[in-house]
């Protein structure tokens, strides 16, 4: 493999936007497991109730394509569009028993928090240690996460103080910001740590993520391709794609 030479330093940017999940933490696929759960359990019953076919929910295709890095009800939008289902929308306290759009976001976010609960949080080391290079380096840090559970997947991971600025899905919907593909969330970071979206990079994993880093105009977008898809991550707004930032030689 081509080694990649640490592109973000000092004299170039002044912060880097992290994903959280499957970038810092190794929680992407539990959040993965959680939707097909949620999705087929409410697939099946459906499927049963007006004598149609079971169609199952699958990461690699329906997670992917619809789910993957955006906001849980638009998740949950995306892919019932996908299969022409409509439901009402429901509020975002709906029970998780409601058939609707946010009950069945609700739901998921229940799995996800008894999972953490259950099995903790693991951190990719490599992750870590990048993370901790760039602030030796001087450069400001934040995340930038879809995901409600944001803070409490970084808490359980115990490394919420290497990042001052967090925003999340809470964020989102206090700030009313648009969720990725948009650049808003990354932007709102920005604006937060008073840094130039051009002297900041962004760090993704989902097609979305790199989507909303373009769209932003951020300084670079590094792609992670941990789902074997580097090529994607490319064509949709990456500048460089790596399978871990382990790959990344720190040499500044």
């Amino acid at each position: 493999m081509k080694e990649i030479i640490n592109p973000i330093t000092p004299d170039k940017f002044d912060a880097v936007l992290f994903d959280l999940d499957g970038v810092i933490t190794d929680t992407a696929m539990m959040h993965a497991a959680c939707w097909k759960v949620m999705f087929n359990t409410y697939l099946k019953r459906r499927a049963e109730t007006l004598g149609e076919e079971f169609i199952s929910f699958e990461i690699d295709t329906d997670y992917l394509n619809y789910v993957d890095g955006k906001p849980r009800f638009d998740g949950v939008k995306d892919f019932l569009a996908s299969r022409n289902i409509t439901l009402d929308e429901g509020t975002p306290d709906s029970p998780a028993t409601e058939e609707s759009v946010c009950g069945l976001g609700n739901r998921k976010n229940e799995l996800v928090n008894l999972r953490i609960q259950m099995h903790g949080v693991k951190v990719y080391q490599s992750s870590l240690d990048y993370v901790n290079f760039i602030l030796s380096s001087g450069i400001k840090t934040a995340i930038v996460s879809s995901s409600a559970n944001c803070r409490t997947v970084l808490k359980a991971a115990g490394i919420i103080d290497l990042f001052p600025v967090i925003v999340d899905g809470i964020t989102a919907k206090e700030k009313e910001l648009n969720g990725k593909p948009s650049p808003d969330m990354f932007m709102e970071a920005a604006r937060e740590l008073g840094v130039k979206p051009g002297k900041a990079a962004v760090v993704e994993d989902a097609i979305s993520g790199v989507q909303s880093g373009r769209n932003g105009n951020f300084g670079i977008v590094i792609g992670i391709a941990r789902k074997d898809n580097r090529e994607e991550l490319l064509e949709n707004g990456a500048d460089i794609a790596v399978s871990d930032l382990g790959e990344i030689t720190l040499n500044n």
